[in-house]
């Protein structure tokens, strides 16, 4: 390593080297020799004639001998020698008029015949002035920069209560509706109010009215914040973008103030819009004390309602858009007709809408011809927009990784395989336990495959990813809006396969199936208290306090029915449970043969697909593993307690 290799560190270094020359160069330059005499002494020259030539400077007196004297007692010589060597006499001279003065120096000197010349230091006019006034100057400017930071502090305060909304002009728009995908239906609602925007004077002379508030509803990242950017962009106008949670400071009444500032910034630039997002965080229910409910939250509130209220007819029409995930906290007053009157869901895209938005994010980069939009949109049920996104943007990180130079679908599939499963994870086991997360993940896969309507397996692995020690992956084959019975009951068997499997094969259960459990125990309390799919409990739909917006389930409200039906409930519950689990038994008892063979091939490969699951299951043999195909890794992490939570549409045991 070079120790000067970083460029300022020589450059600093040259900067003093040169300064140290120059200084050098400086020093070393010759000075004249000069004695400093007593004025006594000085008198005594004069009077010998050996002085030629005086200058006068007030009671300073400077000149030069006609023969050089040596430095005697009070008199010292300086300069000469550049080595610093005082030398022995000099001709030039200096000496110090005593304060009290000396008339008969003039005298003496015209009789010795001495040269004078008399100088007066001119001081110029801009010098004399700062002396002059400079201590007053130096006062008043002080004292305005002290008036100036006190009234930019109360500026500061007076601005605290105005809007912080960013604004947008209409002139370049950055997002119009060619850039949404996936959002159709709401793109056809929000149509109509970029019409009415571009042309008011048609509906006005109709006497029809636009609602004031358009109210998007939906998960979050399916793009109900680019929904609204893309309604300004398409109709031209200001867009005045902000937060909910800005409205709201300490001091109580702030957030009403910059709730007025934000509506008459709309106005003097109307026709606008206004966007609020997650409304729900002042728009919450009032009265209730719960959900970080508070005085200035509640003005801030009754503001938005006051200025919803307050649009003139006359006035440039002003619409505000809101967005929430969270339309079951909001206060009624907000919901009603004249404010946000009009509520536009953006739920998940389906097939053809991910396909849509896959080709938005993959235009302008480098792709490859193998991959597929309509496949890709096929395998990821469930995905927002701002999960296909992601997807994109980690297979092109793949790909960089890899030093590619385009995207290819496998880049595509690890990006898919590390958002769905997560990444892979070296932990060091031994074959027993591998053994028997093998056995765990083939019973998922053969209970799913024997049982009707099932999600068809499409890859099963015992390699440690995410949280999970194994994982089985279900790929649904198109998009599921309604559940069957038949569909739940088989996904109860196919969560309690592992379990079975390690019964069955390994004759002792272990703690890989808490996940199973967990999720198989939510399922069967759904289909019991809420879907009415239990012969015990019938029809009736039993909550637990669940409903509220406000509690969690360690908080929930009291129940809507008795002590005794909940116990019933619960023994609904478990009936179904052990009925399901049961059958996950008979299953791989009946099927003991196939179970090995599945668990057998995970041994091998580590991971299977979804033809070959497929071939076991028909009795097929498998060719035989590479060699070095088993990747055993070397390094030990701490093992999870539970197993990977699914994504929405992907199963994941």
């Amino acid at each position: 390593m070079n120790p000067f290799g970083n460029g300022p560190l020589l450059r600093w270094i040259a900067f003093f080297l040169g300064l140290m020359l120059v200084w050098n160069i400086v020093a070393l330059r010759p000075t004249p020799a000069t004695i400093n005499l007593p004025y006594s002494a000085f008198l005594d020259q004069v009077q010998a004639g050996n002085v030629e030539r005086v200058e006068l400077r007030e009671q300073q007196v400077q000149g030069m001998l006609k023969v050089p004297v040596a430095a005697e007692a009070g008199a010292t010589i300086s300069g000469g020698s550049p080595l610093g060597v005082a030398p022995r006499e000099a001709t030039n001279f200096t000496s110090t008029i005593p304060g009290v003065g000396d008339q008969e120096l003039l005298p003496l000197l015209r009789t010795q015949g001495v040269q004078i010349v008399a100088e007066v230091e001119q001081r110029s006019v801009l010098w004399s002035v700062l002396l002059t006034f400079g201590p007053v100057l130096l006062f008043v400017g002080f004292f305005f920069y002290m008036m100036r930071q006190q009234g930019r502090g109360q500026q500061g305060a007076f601005s605290f209560g105005q809007s912080r909304a960013k604004m947008q002009t209409g002139d370049r728009p950055t997002v119009t509706f060619a850039e949404v995908a996936g959002a159709e239906e709401a793109k056809r609602e929000l149509t109509e109010v970029v019409d009415f925007l571009k042309n008011p004077e048609r509906y006005q002379q109709l006497g029809a009215k636009i609602p004031r508030g358009v109210l998007l509803v939906g998960p979050p990242g399916t793009g109900k914040t680019l929904l609204a950017k893309a309604v300004a962009g398409e109709a031209g106008v200001p867009f005045f973008s902000t937060s909910a949670s800005e409205f709201v400071e300490l001091f109580v009444g702030v957030g009403a103030s910059r709730v007025r500032d934000l509506f008459n910034q709309a106005r003097r630039n109307g026709p606008a819009i206004v966007f609020i997002d997650e409304l729900d965080a002042i728009g919450r229910q009032r009265g209730t004390g719960m959900g970080g409910g508070n005085d200035e939250r509640e003005q801030t509130l009754n503001q938005i309602l006051v200025e919803m209220d307050g649009f003139e007819t006359s006035a440039m029409p002003v619409i505000i858009i809101a967005a929430t995930n969270r339309p079951d906290v909001l206060d009624p007053a907000l919901l009603r007709p004249g404010r946000f009157d009009r509520q536009v869901t953006v739920g998940l895209p389906d097939v053809r809408g991910r396909e849509a938005i896959l080709r938005v994010h993959v235009r302008g980069k480098p792709v490859a011809n193998d991959v597929d939009t309509s496949i890709l949109a096929r395998q990821t049920p469930g995905f927002a927009g701002a999960d296909l996104a992601n997807l994109v943007n980690e297979a092109a990180l793949h790909a960089a990784r890899h030093s590619a130079r385009m995207i290819g679908i496998q880049h595509f599939r690890e990006a898919l395989e590390k958002i769905v499963l997560g990444t892979e994870r070296p932990v060091l086991m031994n074959e027993h336990e591998r053994t028997v997360i093998a056995y765990h993940e083939a019973g998922h896969a053969l209970v799913s495959s024997l049982l009707p309507e099932s999600d068809p397996v499409n890859k099963v692995t015992i390699i440690p990813r995410g949280r999970a020690l194994g994982v089985t992956e279900y790929l649904p084959e198109g998009d599921r809006f309604n559940y069957s019975r038949q569909y739940l009951r088989t996904q109860l068997a196919t969560l309690f396969g592992g379990r079975a499997a390690e019964q069955v094969a390994i004759g002792e259960i272990t703690t890989g199936a808490e996940n199973d459990l967990q999720r198989a125990t939510q399922l069967a309390r759904r289909m019991v208290g809420r879907w009415g799919m239990s012969d015990e409990m019938g029809l009736l739909f039993a909550s637990e306090g669940m409903e509220s917006p406000f509690l969690g389930r360690e908080m929930a409200g009291p129940r809507d029915h008795s002590e005794a039906t909940a116990a019933r409930l619960d023994e609904a519950v478990r009936q179904l449970l052990e009925e399901r689990m049961a059958t996950a038994v008979r299953l791989l008892t009946e099927n003991r043969g196939t179970l090995d063979r599945l668990a057998q091939a995970l041994l091998d490969y580590e991971t299977i697909d979804r033809q070959q699951v497929e071939a076991i299951i028909r009795g097929e043999d498998l060719p035989p593993p590479p060699v070095g195909g088993r990747t055993q890794p070397a390094l030990p992490v701490e093992r999870p307690s539970g197993m990977a939570q699914p994504r929405p549409g992907i199963a994941v045991a």
